[in-house]
């Protein structure tokens, strides 16, 4: 049964069904081959979505929504222009400076690759730059969104598992700021290489207007980060602070976000919160599947049966990881797969919080992998080059990434070290 239940799985992700509905139809094939009464499927999936921590999601949805419609992304990347636009290559490292600035904002990856690269690809190219080249930086630069808090997937693996959202978010700061530090990096070295083009140095009044106008901004983040660290609200309530925060800033501050486009913003969040419950639903079915079938138990049992080294079995975690990352979506991925490897990286000492780290680390290092990396389709249609082009250009971006996370991996207090200072 658990055979037929991969099979369809497999089959339709191949036919090119939303993984969502692939999770519940392969569900529903397993329940109705196995005699289960059909009432299991709205029960396990109610028992996915009622938990509290997920009310924060659809807040963070809409709040990054409000903001982006205000303006948002220009302003960043006007800031981070003339912080690092006199550099070699420094509308490069202005393209992943803003990343990890609206990364706090939006918390997701695609968000990140489709705002900042329909305004960066074009600028990038006119400026000079190879096609490829600012494809596959904008691509790999919006992987530090997802680590950088506010992170969806922090708190999905938190209502998972019951850890402390405050403690994952801070846990995020350093691994986002290394990944960062590494793609400009690269970032630079290929520019000097290349011979890519930098601007004036610009006077310092207009260092600091860029500065106050995207002030606001980067006020929203550290409210919501300092706010949950410092026991003032919960993440839930955080998300509402979030909304009504970014309502105040479009509408009285940068004045670009007028009352009658608000409708229109609740409704697009609405859509993107109920695709996201969906999957939760499902997943968590499918989930209840695989547990009632002992599958994560035969794959724990599996890995320590082959090592108990901590240094093998966490690479193999990761190859894994890396492996589903590059087929699968984050938080579906996440759904299913870190619970059962949860237990396994618990056996060999690894700290939950640390492995959560690695587990988001890997799975949004997979959205820049291809064949199916989601992030390099949205950058290669913005930029119209094929995806092996745009591959090809981000391997360079890639195998950073990819130190990043064995840092991460060996490294537990590049993720513990904050919580431990501001939570013990």
């Amino acid at each position: 049964m658990i055979l037929i239940l991969f099979i369809v799985f497999l089959l339709l992700l191949l036919l090119g069904i939303p993984i969502a509905f692939s999770l519940g139809l392969s569900a529903f094939v397993y329940i109705l081959f196995s005699d289960l009464p059909l009432i299991v499927i709205p029960q396990k999936m109610y028992a996915g979505i009622d938990v509290f921590v997920l009310l924060s999601i659809p807040g963070f949805i809409l709040a990054g929504n409000l903001m982006n419609a205000s303006g948002i992304t220009g302003r960043i990347i006007a800031f981070c222009n003339a912080i690092l636009g006199h550099i070699r290559g420094g509308l490069g490292l202005a393209n992943v400076g803003a990343s990890m600035l609206f990364g706090g904002i939006s918390g997701t990856a695609i968000a990140d690759t489709a705002s900042i690269g329909s305004v960066m690809i074009p600028a990038m190219e006119k400026e000079g730059y190879d096609t490829d080249f600012s494809c596959a930086v904008t691509a790999t630069s919006s992987t530090i969104g997802p680590i950088i808090p506010p992170s969806l997937p922090m708190i999905i693996a938190a209502t998972l598992t019951g850890l402390s959202v405050g403690k994952l978010f801070i846990a995020g700061i350093i691994p986002g700021l290394l990944l960062g530090m590494g793609l400009m990096l690269v970032t630079y070295i290929i520019s000097v290489q290349r011979k890519y083009p930098k601007n004036k140095r610009v006077p310092f009044l207009t260092m600091a207007k860029s500065f106050y106008q995207a002030f606001w901004a980067i006020m929203m983040t550290l409210l919501i980060l300092f706010g949950i660290i410092g026991g003032v609200f919960t993440p839930t309530e955080a998300s509402i602070v979030a909304v009504v925060y970014a309502i105040v800033i479009g509408l009285l501050v940068y004045r670009e976000l007028k009352v009658g486009m608000l409708p229109k913003i609740i409704l697009e969040s609405a859509k993107m919160t109920a695709s996201l419950m969906v999957l939760v639903g499902f997943a968590n079915l499918f989930a209840w599947i695989m547990t009632v079938e002992e599958i994560p138990q035969l794959i724990a049992e599996s890995l320590l049966n082959l090592t108990q080294n901590k240094i093998m079995i966490l690479l193999m975690i990761n190859i894994l990881l890396l492996f589903v990352g590059a087929f699968m979506e984050t938080i579906a991925a996440l759904l299913i797969l870190f619970p059962v490897l949860l237990g396994v990286a618990l056996h060999v000492g690894v700290d939950p919080i640390q492995f959560a780290m690695i587990m988001v680390m890997n799975l949004v290092i997979g959205l820049t992998t291809p064949p199916v990396g989601v992030c390099l389709f949205v950058a290669s249609s913005i930029g119209k080059i094929s995806l092996e082009k745009i591959s090809r250009a981000g391997l360079p971006f890639l195998l950073v990434s990819l130190f990043v996370l064995l840092l991460v991996t060996y490294v537990p207090e590049i993720s513990l070290f904050l919580p431990g200072l501001f939570y013990d």
